[in-house]
């Protein structure tokens, strides 16, 4: 377990792919030999909130569902679209630059890494639509939702979002999108040609094993500990308009 009392720099150590975990708190390399809990306070961190989803990540077994929705909407909402953020902003591109990459390199018998090429850039395509989705429809409602449950007061509004989209059709289309991932690492593994550059083709699959690892535990905090925090939102919600009938 990471815990607050260790060295950043010990962290990173243990398990170097947490990087770009740590990164989307806005806590960046050159650390010197602070610790967790003192990085945290100087980046005015929420240190439990760090330390359960760096520890979700290390540890694929480690998922502390109850502590989890105890934390502030406000905090996972954010940690989201910092994710998404990374994904659209860097990950993604940086595949599809190599891809490009792979394609140059190839002299001969192209035909499957161009299969390959349309096949990531479809994946693209959905994982965009799907993000956006949750940054400008999902993601807002849930922050209007819990505005107004505090102030108890539920406007028309929502009302008729809370009918026409609740977080139960959310969960239904919620597509793993993730899942996809697993058919175009097979284009590479199975039936691409002998590359002119094996490194890069090896680069490339490991890229997209490190993406699917990511999107797997994002899914699973959106699945397991979002949607149930909403739902419980929707309930006092509904409670508020039956007051006031």
């Amino acid at each position: 377990m990471i815990t607050g009392s260790m060295k950043m720099a010990d962290v990173i150590h243990l398990d170097h792919s947490l990087l770009p975990i740590i990164n989307r708190f806005g806590i960046q390399l050159g650390f010197g030999d602070k610790d967790v809990e003192e990085i945290c306070r100087e980046k005015n961190v929420n240190i439990d909130f760090f330390l359960e989803i760096l520890n979700i990540f290390h540890d694929p077994n480690y998922f502390p569902k109850d502590h989890l929705q105890e934390f502030d909407m406000e905090l996972i909402l954010t940690y989201l679209e910092k994710t998404h953020e990374f994904y659209l902003e860097y990950e993604v591109p940086k595949i599809e630059s190599l891809i490009n990459e792979l394609i140059s390199s190839c002299e001969i018998r192209k035909e499957n890494i161009y299969l390959l090429r349309n096949f990531f850039m479809n994946y693209k395509e959905e994982l965009t639509t799907h993000i956006k989705r949750e940054d400008e429809t999902v993601y807002p409602y849930i922050r209007q939702l819990v505005k107004e449950v505090q102030i108890e007061k539920i406007s028309e509004s929502l009302k008729a979002q809370m009918n026409e989209y609740p977080i139960e059709a959310f969960a239904v289309e919620h597509d793993n999108v993730e899942e996809k991932l697993f058919d175009l690492k097979n284009i590479i593994i199975k039936y691409l040609p002998p590359p002119k550059n094996s490194n890069l083709c090896n680069f490339i699959l490991f890229r997209l094993f490190e993406l699917e690892k990511d999107l797997n535990d994002h899914a699973r905090l959106e699945d397991v500990i979002l949607i149930d925090k909403v739902k419980e939102l929707e309930k006092g919600a509904k409670e508020l308009l039956k007051l006031k009938k």
